[in-house]
This record gives C-alpha cells, structure tokens and sequence, in this order.
C-alpha cells in the first residue's frame, strides 16, 4: 500500500562526536561485530536478554564530485569522498515492541582536500576551491528508543526524519554527512488508513560541518488515504524562530493498463514563528528571542506518468518572493532536502528574496536491468519585481538548468548500484545567479543488512 506520507521514524538523543577520527569508526564496527557474535553478552544473570533479534546495517558510499561555479576568484572543486554508515538495532530487554539504535557516520576525503565544504577553507594558490558540501567528519547519527504498541509508536532520540516528499522536513540524504535530528515523537495508525504525527524537534546535526543546532520546534502532520487515486494530507511546521509553515497536500495514482499517472497538488502558507528559542536579542521579559515575522505562500503542481517504462511529466513550483514595502517575506524551506527541488546545481537551496517560480519538465525510461536514465530542464523566474541586474535595472530572469542523471544495480554484488549524475545551470539576468555553474557525479553505492 502507498503510504504518501511516510515518516522514517528514527530521530536522535545523545552529545556529538567532535573530532572523531576513521579509525575510531572502524573500532566501534569491530565492537558492534563482537556484540553481534556473543549473545551471551548481552544476557543479565537472571536470563533477561537485554538486546534480542539483533540487526547491523551498513553503507559504503565512495563519490567523486566536480564542481564548477565558474567564479573568476575560485578554482575548479574536485571532491574524492566516502560515505560510512553503521546502525545497530536490537529489541530491548524482552518487552515486545521496545527497541533501540545506535548508528554513526563518517565521511573520509582520504587527505584529497581540492574542495571547499565551508567557503572558506583549502586553496589552489591563492584561489579557494569552488564548494562541495561534504565535510571529512564524524558523528553519531542515531541513538534512539521506540516502543511500539499495537498501532502507536512512541520514540526518542537521535536518527532521521523524512516527511512526505521532504520538501520541508527531510535528511538530505544526497549529500555524505546526512541530516540527523534529535526529537520525541508520537505516531498513531490506529484508524483505517490514517497516519497521525506529533512530534518535538530539539536539535539536529549534519550536512555542514558545525555542531548540533538547538532547536524548539513541533511537527504535526496527519495523511488519510482515501483511495488509490486520494491521499490528502495536512501538515503544521512550526519551525522556532523562523516560520509556522502548514498547508494541504492532494496526491494519488492512478493506473490504466499499462500507463501509471501520478499527481501531487498542493499548497502551503507561511506565517508568524509560534515557537522560539534561546539566544540572539532576547525579550527582557521572558528571556526567549521575539517571534519571528512570516508571510508567505507556496505552490506546487505535478502531473507524471509511468508508460510502460518511459517517464514523462510536469511540474510547476512557486515559492513567494517579498514585497518592496517589506509587509510580505519570501517562502523558506530551512529544513528541507533542498538538493531535491529547484535543479541539482543547488542554486536555490536558499529562496532569492524575490522568491522562485520553477517550470519544469521530465523525461526519461526505466526498466530492469537496464537502469533508469532521467532528464529534467527548469525554467527559474522571480515571484516579484525587487530584484535588479548588473546594470542596477529590474530583473526577473534566474536563469535555466539542464539536469540528467543514470543510475543502475551493478550485477553480480547484491546491494551494489551505480550512479552517474550531472546539473548544468545558464544563467540569468539577476544579479547572484548570472554566472553559469556545472556539477558531475560518479557514485557507487553498497548497502549491506544481516536483516
């Protein structure tokens, strides 16, 4: 069955790993074999089993990125990364339906550092490289608690989260030090095809290489199928000191013969931040930062088909752009998998102030043993007139991007694949996105579960 609005459930509790280095990585696998392979261990006196039905996950992502900015100060990036990940889940101290994860990551550049992840950071001479966001880093990605009954899970700690199409809360996965997010959770599917979530996000890790983030916000989603071709789903993300997000989503397939058409409709306002935090220019009363001012819409229209393995379809993205006075904001989507939307360039993963309207279309083919092969071209024009030229002169053209991208198992090693991906943004008239950029990617991926 289609779950529109699925939810890896796997958020996290614990300190960050600061400085770890490859080889403590290395030792604590070591450590997750052992415990795997001396059951014994993990047995108290009394016959209790303390970790039961015990199950490592791993992955081995080794990716080579180039990157081009063509900015005239900076020098052409060349990343040699390796994604490492470890999980351990077990079922908890014999009660049925209580389980635990421990799970860590580490991204290696194996000392070959032609590459900024900070914009600031290793030089050609006296050029610094163009970024690729992939810091050498470790940290403990999951380290979680869940206890599940009947049809109610309750969860707490660190691991992550994946909401709906992650256009507003996802791990951004793409990149190799993935997102991970401290939180507690409650999720119910007790009614027929209704998933509930309410869930409190107080921190998050990943992506950049900076600590965990605190954060005060409350994530409320709800989705009930009504049928194959109906899933409508309404969501509130209230995201501290930035924005309450919530919106209304249509989605559904449906299937003729041999033809697969998929849709999604949905729209999404922006208002006042309900939820604050600590820091920054605090109220003299409460101590807490002022609520941030929001006011902003979204759109987004998808229509897709699968034809007997060719893929074709068609999408328009608005995101709003402020206004000249100031009264209205531009949309943000702060915790989102950005590298999804807007072209894989990563030109948009911040919203122009002027906001972003996308056109865009897909084609391509998938079958089995073959692979998929996918082509996309965005059309990017502002939401509204703010924005000017080199010239000083109003502007509105972002630009265009041609994305396309291969992928495939790889035959003869069962959980091996392949990828070969490449984003080529043309400029436009509007000053911040009037210099072309490319970007190549060649990936092998290897997943491997004692599941």
């Amino acid at each position: 069955m289609t779950m529109i609005a699925s939810v890896f459930y796997l958020c996290g509790l614990g300190h960050i790993y600061e400085g770890m280095r490859m080889k403590r990585i290395v030792m604590s696998a070591v450590a997750l074999t052992a415990i795997m392979s001396a059951p014994s261990a993990l047995s108290a006196d009394d016959g209790i089993n303390i970790l039961d039905n015990v199950v490592l996950d791993a992955q081995i992502r080794p990716r080579y990125e180039m990157a081009d900015d063509n900015v005239a100060t900076h020098s052409k990036a060349n990343a040699f990364t390796a994604r490492t990940k470890l999980k351990v889940t077990a079922n908890l101290l014999g009660v049925d339906g209580l389980s635990a994860s421990v799970g860590l990551i580490s991204v290696n550049n194996f000392g070959s550092e032609q590459y900024n992840w900070n914009n600031s950071a290793n030089y050609d001479g006296l050029k610094p490289y163009a970024t690729v966001m992939d810091p050498q880093k470790a940290m403990v990605s999951n380290a979680e608690v869940n206890y599940t009954i009947d049809k109610t899970t309750i969860h707490a700690g660190r691991g992550q989260v994946n909401l709906d199409n992650q256009r507003f809360i996802g791990t951004v996965g793409w990149r190799q030090l993935e997102r991970s997010y401290d939180s507690v959770f409650v999720a119910n599917n007790s009614v027929e095809n209704l998933s509930i979530l309410a869930a409190w996000v107080y921190g998050f890790q990943g992506v950049v290489d900076k600590p965990t983030a605190d954060t005060n916000t409350v994530l409320l989603h709800a989705a009930y199928k009504v049928a194959d071709p109906l899933t409508v789903t309404a969501y509130d993300y209230m995201i501290a000191n930035a924005h309450d997000t919530y919106g209304l989503a249509l989605t559904g397939k449906i299937k003729m013969d041999s033809i697969a058409v998929n849709y999604r409709a949905e729209y999404a306002q922006q208002g006042n931040a309900s939820m604050k935090i600590h820091g920054g220019v605090a109220d003299a009363t409460t101590g807490l930062l002022t609520n941030a001012k929001a006011d902003a819409d979204y759109y987004n229209l998808d229509l897709g088909a699968n034809i007997s393995g060719l893929l074709v379809g068609l999408n328009y993205e608005v995101l709003s752009g402020a206004n000249a006075t100031g009264t209205e904001t531009a949309f943000t989507t702060p915790l989102a998998t950005g590298h999804k939307f807007n072209g894989w360039a990563d030109k948009f993963l911040a919203t122009p102030d002027a906001g972003l309207q996308d056109a865009n279309v897909r084609l391509g083919y998938k079958a089995k043993g073959i692979g998929k092969l996918l082509a996309i071209y965005h059309d990017f024009k502002t939401d509204t007139n703010i924005m000017n030229d080199v010239n000083g002169l109003s502007a509105s053209d972002l630009g265009s991007e041609i994305d396309v991208v291969y992928a495939n198992k790889i035959p003869g090693v069962k959980g091996l694949s392949g990828l070969l991906k490449y984003a080529d943004f043309s400029k436009g008239n509007v000053v911040g996105y009037n210099v072309d950029k490319q970007v190549f990617w060649a990936q092998l991926d290897y997943k491997f579960s004692t599941k």
